[in-house]
This record gives structure tokens, sequence and C-alpha cells, in this order.
């Protein structure tokens, strides 16, 4: 590790986080950074959090930009265990909770930006696991925190260092375009089979902003019918007609090894970007197999609002219902039904089970729908169809820079990389 002997705690001390009123979750005022927020292995994570409207007094406020860290891990797996989180400079600011720490500089001699890096390689990764201590759930001692060395900072290491932000930046766009793209595929849904602002344009003699052939599929007036308007010539039905869940059970000695496996937990929070996956290997019970482009929603808990696109083929765990339509042209409204507000709201009402509610097919195929003519759904699917594309091609891009990411990270403790060796690893990431 070099000759510099400087340690963590000569470098910054500790703020530890408090407990927090659980009835203040969801209230104005700043997110919590617990456990939750920070990702396996490092990184912060946006889909789990919530904002807190209870006492945060300015000691325990982390700002954009700041590191904090994970002393404990209750997952018995020690992935969380003195993982590290830097909050991204435009987002909100946060509050630490009794399971988190924030790092606060005492000197200022060494950017930040290096030790965040530092604590995401796997020689501090190792540190973590070998000074763990507990049973039940893993803890690392402040001390033993503290004590772990910091390289010098070296002309090598400052050049690695920019290659792993410039990688980070490249996935943080890609996440922001993914991002737009899914609130414009939402937005269209809700305006054409919501709101159905195309008719309304029409029947009041507007002009409905939109190509003339697809203007020309929206009827100009609406029709009474017990659910209230309808679009004249829609017709009342279900989500059954116009998708299906295919049940393709698979017992484990029938998964190959390396088979993608999508579990819940992999699955964000509002947000159709599957973008985290594992393996199948070792899963000890049936699974479910999905192909790409197939919508999973995940059953257990539904309030949660876990439904996202298939990126790639493989199994998912039986806590989530693989949706298919019936037909290509029912791509686009069976995804912006399924992942919409009103039909979570829809599933969680019908859910049963109290502590655990789920959802079950057979009660999600019931939600009804104002279907449309088919050339009108397959206008729309035509029409969002390249923006879940490019969502999909986007998740495989950062899964390559993340592969460069984790080859340059050994790096930085070893110090043993030239320019034209990390020019040549950024070169073949994708842009």
């Amino acid at each position: 590790m070099g000759t510099d002997l400087r340690r963590l705690g000569d470098q910054f001390t500790l703020r530890r986080g408090t407990t927090y009123q659980s009835s203040r979750l969801g209230e104005p005022g700043p997110v919590l950074l617990g456990l939750a927020s920070i990702q396996r292995n490092g990184g912060f994570r946006r889909d789990s959090l919530r904002t807190y409207g209870g006492d945060s007094p300015e000691a325990l406020l982390v700002r954009p930009g700041e590191l904090y860290v994970s002393l404990k891990d209750v997952t018995q797996s020690a992935d969380l265990l003195g993982a590290v989180a830097r909050l991204p400079r435009d987002h909100p600011i946060g509050r630490l909770t009794q399971d988190t720490v924030r790092l606060d500089p005492k000197l200022h001699t060494v950017p930040v930006d290096y030790i965040y890096w530092l604590l995401r390689t796997p020689e501090y990764r190792d540190y973590c696991r070998a000074h763990a201590t507990g049973t039940t759930n893993l803890g690392l001692p402040r001390d033993d925190f503290l004590a772990f060395p910091i390289p010098e900072l070296t002309a090598e290491r400052r050049l690695i260092i920019e290659a792993l932000e410039g990688v980070d930046e490249k996935i943080e766009l890609n996440r922001r375009t993914s991002e737009t793209l899914e609130a414009i595929v939402r937005t269209l849904f809700n305006s054409w089979f919501v709101h159905f602002d195309p008719v309304r344009a029409k029947a009041e003699g507007r002009d409905p902003r939109l190509p003339r052939p697809i203007a020309e599929l929206f009827p100009d007036h609406f029709d009474e019918s017990e659910s209230g308007e309808t679009p004249a010539g829609w017709r009342g039905g279900t989500l059954a007609e116009v998708a299906e869940h295919p049940r393709r059970g698979v017992q484990p000695d029938q998964i190959h090894a390396g088979t993608p496996y999508i579990a819940l937990e992999h699955v964000p929070k509002r947000s159709i970007a599957l973008a985290q996956w594992a393996t199948a290997d070792g899963v000890g019970s049936g699974k479910l197999r999905f192909a790409r482009g197939e919508i999973l929603f995940g059953k257990l808990r539904p309030y949660f609002h876990k439904v996202g696109v298939a990126p790639v083929d493989g199994v998912c765990s039986t806590d989530i219902v693989v949706v298919r339509p019936r037909s290509d042209e029912w791509f686009g409204l069976v995804l912006g039904t399924v992942s919409s507000d009103a039909f979570v709201e829809f599933t969680n009402a019908g859910s049963t089970g109290t502590k655990m509610p789920r959802t079950s097919w057979s009660e999600m195929e019931r939600y009804p729908l104002a279907i449309p003519s088919s050339a009108l759904a397959r206008a729309f699917s035509d029409t969002v169809r390249p923006s879940v594309d490019r969502i999909i091609a986007s998740i495989h891009e950062s899964r390559t820079l993340a592969t460069v990411r984790d080859a340059l990270l050994p790096k930085l403790i070893s110090g043993e990389i030239r320019v034209p060796q990390a020019e040549r690893m950024l070169e073949a990431a994708p842009v």
C-alpha cells in the first residue's frame, strides 16, 4: 500500500446518526439516509428514499457531495458493512439515521473523491469483512474503520480517479436519460388513455397537436357509459383482453448456470428500468421464465409499485407476475396500464393478507379498461417502443461501464496503471 501510513482517522471524524419517528415518514423534510440508501458494495441508491418531517438538526444533515457510511449490516452478508455512499450533487439534503455515519474532513489535505473510491475498492471491502463483529447483526467497530490506511495520492491514482469519475458520470447520464424517457412515456399514456386529451381537443374543435395519421385514429366525441365518458367507438373491457400471464414454471435443475435472475429486491420502485439482476446459480426453488420485453410486476406488497420491462431473457421469483401483451400492438397500452398509479392502487386494494399482502394475476386481469381500436393501440406502441428500447440499451451500456469501473477499482490501491492503459479501458466502454 505504499509508504504513506496515514489512516482515515487522521483525516476524518465521524458523525453518527440518530433514530427517527416512523410516524413522521413521508412528511416534508430531508430524505432519510439509512441502509436502504446505500447500494451493496457501495454507491448511492435513489429508489428507496423517503422524506422525514421530524427533528433534523444541522449536525445530522448530509449535503450534496458529502460521504456517509454504514458501519452495520443486518443482512448478514457483509455487503453493506462499511459501504460508502456519496450524496449526488443534484440531490436534496439528507438526514443520517442510527445506521449511518457522516465522514467530516479534519485537515482537507486528501480529496473527498479519492476517499470515496478508496472505500469502494475490493481491498477495503475485504478489510471490513475481516474486522466484522457480531453474528446476526454485523458491525464494523469505529476504531477499526478509522484505522484503514490511506495510500499516497500519486499521479497514477489521480488518473484512476479521473477515469472512475468519468465512468460514473456516463452511468448517471444514462440513468437521467432513462428517467426522462420514462416520464415521456407515462405522460403520453395519461394524455391518450386516461385524460383522453386528443378526443377532447377534437370535440372542442382544437388541434390535438399530433401527426395527422395518428390524430385521425381518435374520435371527435364521447359516449356515456356506466364508468363515465368513453371515447366514441372504444369499448369497455379488462386487462385480460389485451394481456396474459404466461405461466412458464421451471425447476432449479432446469436452469442453466449464469441465467439472469430477477428477484423483488432487484426491481426498483416506480421505475420501469430494471437495471439490476443476479444469476440463477444456486437457486433452490421453482422460478418463472420471462423473455426480454415482457413486463414484470411485483405481486408481494404491490403498494411498493415494483413494475418494469425485462431487459433480458431469464427467470424470476414467483413473487413476480410476468405480464405479456396478447399481441405486439397492445404493448404500449399494457405497459402504461400496469405501471400506472391507478393499477397499483387497484391491485393493492384487492390483495390478500395483512402483514405481507399479495395480489395475483386473477385479480390483475380484472382491471377495467377503455379499449381503443387496434390501429390506435399499434400507433401508441410504435410511438413509445423506441423510448423503451433506448432505456434497455442504456441499462446494458451502464452494466458494461460498471464492469470497466470494477476493473479499475483494484488498481486504485496498487496504483499500477499508465495513461495508455486507462485510455484503452475507457475507449472500450460504450458512450
